[in-house]
C-alpha cells in the first residue's frame, strides 16, 4: 500500500512539475541536443521543413522528415540564399543555400510545465535578404526575461517569391509566388506543435518582425492559414496595407514569365535545371513581388480583410522609428528649404501637395530638416502603412499599443575607424563628401530605419561598432521589458515602467502613443491623426482614380 500511495504521489508531483527541459528534447520528429549559455538553454539549426531543393524549389514547405536518434542542434543552419545587397549585415549561418529552413529556440525553462510564452521573431531585409541567425535578433535576452525566443529562416528573392503560370497550373492550390510567407507558416505551425517540449505555451504565441519582417507578421495575421495560430503580434516599421497593393495571381505569373524571358532562360524547367548560384545571378530579386493573392496563403486583399475585421483578432503591438527616411533622399542634392522639398513631392502629390503638407506643419524653410520634415517622408516609407494597420485594427475592437522609437544610435565606435553607421546595423566607410563634410560624422538626428532592433531585442552588446552608452542600456531594458510583457499578457504595461494606454475605438482620434527615448512618456496625437486622415485621402484617391 505504502508504495502505491508514494507512486501516486510522485505522479502527481510529476503532473504538476512537468518534465525537465534538459539539453535533449523530444520533438514530434525526433530528439534534439542543445547546449547551454548564459543561463539560457539553446537549441540552433532546428529543421522545420524538408530542404526546399530539387523537385521541392518553388513548391509549398512540406513536414520534416523524422530522423533517428538524436540530432545535434548547436549550430545555426544554412542562411537563405541571397545577394550581398545589404553589406554591413552580420550572419551567423554555416553559409547559404537553398536549404535554409532551420528555425533557432532560446529557452530558460525548467520543466514543460513552465509554460513559458514564445516570441517567433522574422527578420528584416526587403523580402530579399537576411536570416535568422544575425545577431541583432538573439533569444538570450527575452529568454531572460521569462518568453521563449523564436528565429525562422525563409525563402527570399527568387527563391521565395517568384511566381510563373507553369508553378500555378502544377500546384494543389493553383497558386505560386508567396514560398516565403508559406515557410513562415510552417515555422509557426512546428512552433505550436512543438514548443512545450521546450517548456513553452503553444496557447501563447507571439509573431514580430521588422521591416520586411513586419510586412509579414500583417500578412500573418491576415492569412487563414495563420491566423489562428497566434495570440499577439507585433509590428515594427512596415505593414502589408495601403498605400501597398497586392499583385493578383495573373498578374505575378505574367511577370514571372517576362522574368525568365528577360534573364534568357527558354522555360521553367531550364530554370529548375539551374543550380542556386547561377539561378540567383540571373533573375535578380527586386524583379519579385511581394505578396500575391494566391487563393491560399492570401484569399483577399489585406485592405479588405483588416477592414471586415476578419484579420487574427488578438493584442496588437506596433511602431516605427522618428527617421525611417531623410528629406535628402526626395530633395536629392537640392538645398532643404520649403519650395525645393514641395517641388521634389509635388510630382508624388499633385494637387494635394499644400494641404499635405499643412496638415504635417511644414510651413517653413526651418520645418524640412526638423521632426516635421522627418515624419513626412518616413511615413510614406514605413509609418503610414503601420499608422494605417493600427488603425484598422484598434476599430475591430482589440487593443493597439503604438509607439514611436526616438532614439539614435551613438556615435560609431573610434575602433572602427574612419566609418559610418549603415542601414542593417553595421558600418560602412564613409563617402568623399562625408570625409569633407564635419557634419556627417556627427550622430542622425533621430532613430533610423531598423535601429530599433537591438534595443527591443537587447542585444547591443553584439553590435560591436557603435559606442554604447549608460542611457542606450537604459532604453534597451525599457524596450525589453514591454516585449516581453506584451508576450506574456498581451498588455506592455509592468512595474516601473512609464504608463503605455491602448488605443481604442474611443481614443482613436486622439490616439495615445509610447515615446520611446531617454525619457520615455505617452504622449496623444491628435494633430498627427489628422495628418494620417489627410493622407489616407490622398492615397485612396489615386486608388479610386486607377
Amino acid at each position: 500500500m505504502l508504495a502505491i500511495a508514494c507512486t501516486a504521489v510522485l505522479s502527481s508531483c510529476s503532473e504538476k512539475n512537468g518534465e525537465a527541459v534538459g539539453l535533449q528534447v523530444k520533438t514530434q520528429y525526433g530528439v534534439l541536443e542543445g547546449f547551454e549559455a548564459d543561463s539560457v538553454k539553446k537549441f540552433l539549426g532546428v529543421p522545420f521543413a524538408q530542404a526546399p531543393v530539387g523537385e521541392l524549389r518553388w513548391k509549398a514547405p512540406q513536414p520534416v522528415e523524422p530522423w533517428e536518434g538524436v540530432r545535434e542542434a548547436k549550430q545555426f543552419g544554412a542562411d537563405p540564399m541571397q545577394p550581398n545587397i545589404f553589406g554591413d549585415m552580420a550572419f551567423r549561418g554555416s553559409g547559404r543555400s537553398e536549404d535554409c529552413l532551420y528555425l533557432n529556440i532560446w529557452t530558460a525553462a525548467k520543466t514543460t510545465a513552465d509554460a513559458l510564452p514564445v516570441l517567433i521573431y522574422f527578420n528584416g531585409g526587403g523580402l530579399m535578404a537576411g536570416s535568422g541567425s544575425e545577431p541583432r535578433y538573439d533569444g538570450t535576452s527575452i529568454a531572460k526575461e521569462g518568453v521563449i525566443g523564436v528565429t525562422a529562416n525563409y525563402r527570399e528573392g527568387v527563391f521565395g517569391f517568384f511566381a510563373h503560370p507553369d508553378l500555378t497550373a502544377a500546384s494543389d492550390y493553383k497558386g505560386s509566388g508567396n514560398y516565403g510567407f508559406l515557410d513562415q507558416v510552417a515555422a509557426i505551425k512546428w512552433v505550436k506543435e512543438n514548443i512545450a517540449a521546450f517548456g513553452g505555451d503553444p496557447a501563447r504565441i507571439t509573431i514580430v518582425g521588422e521591416s520586411a519582417g513586419s510586412f509579414s507578421v500583417s500578412l500573418l495575421m491576415c492569412s487563414p492559414l495563420s491566423k489562428d495560430l497566434i495570440a499577439g503580434a507585433m509590428l515594427s516599421s512596415g505593414a502589408e496595407v495601403l498605400p501597398y497593393v497586392p499583385s493578383s495571381q495573373a498578374d505575378a505569373d505574367a511577370a514571372g514569365a517576362e522574368l525568365l524571358k528577360k534573364a534568357g532562360i527558354a522555360s521553367l524547367a531550364d530554370a529548375m535545371a539551374l543550380s542556386a548560384d547561377s539561378l540567383e545571378k540571373l533573375l535578380p530579386p527586386r524583379g519579385m513581388a511581394n505578396v500575391v493573392l494566391d487563393g491560399y496563403f492570401m484569399k483577399d486583399k489585406p485592405d479588405d480583410i483588416f477592414e471586415k475585421g476578419q484579420q487574427a483578432q488578438v493584442p496588437l503591438l506596433a511602431g516605427w522609428n522618428s527617421l525611417e527616411a531623410h528629406p535628402m533622399q526626395a530633395l536629392q542634392g537640392q538645398a532643404p528649404t520649403l519650395d525645393n522639398y514641395k517641388n521634389a513631392m509635388r510630382a508624388q502629390f499633385g494637387d494635394m501637395t499644400d494641404e499635405i503638407f499643412t496638415a504635417y506643419g511644414i510651413e517653413t524653410d526651418g520645418d524640412v530638416m526638423s521632426q516635421k520634415g522627418f515624419d513626412l517622408v518616413s511615413d510614406l516609407f514605413t509609418g503610414f502603412p503601420t499608422w494605417k494597420v493600427c488603425d484598422y485594427h484598434a476599430r475591430s475592437g482589440q487593443p493597439v499599443y503604438r509607439y514611436h522609437y526616438m532614439h539614435p544610435r551613438p556615435q560609431v565606435s573610434a575602433k572602427m575607424g574612419d566609418k559610418v553607421g549603415a542601414l542593417a546595423g553595421g558600418v560602412r566607410e564613409k563617402t568623399a563628401e562625408e570625409k569633407a563634410a564635419a557634419q556627417q560624422s556627427a550622430i542622425a538626428p533621430g532613430a533610423v530605419h531598423s535601429a530599433d532592433i537591438e534595443y527591443a531585442m537587447g542585444t547591443l552588446d553584439t553590435n560591436e561598432y557603435y559606442d554604447w552608452q549608460d542611457e542606450d542600456y537604459a532604453i534597451s531594458k525599457l524596450f525589453l521589458s514591454y516585449y516581453a510583457n506584451f508576450c506574456k499578457t498581451g498588455n506592455p504595461n509592468g512595474d516601473g515602467l512609464p504608463q503605455w494606454t491602448a488605443i481604442t475605438k474611443d481614443n482613436i482620434d486622439a490616439a495615445p502613443v509610447m515615446k520611446i527615448d531617454v525619457e520615455s512618456r505617452e504622449v496623444g496625437s491628435a494633430e498627427r491623426e489628422t495628418a494620417y486622415r489627410t493622407l489616407e485621402r490622398f492615397y485612396r484617391s489615386k486608388q479610386s482614380a486607377r
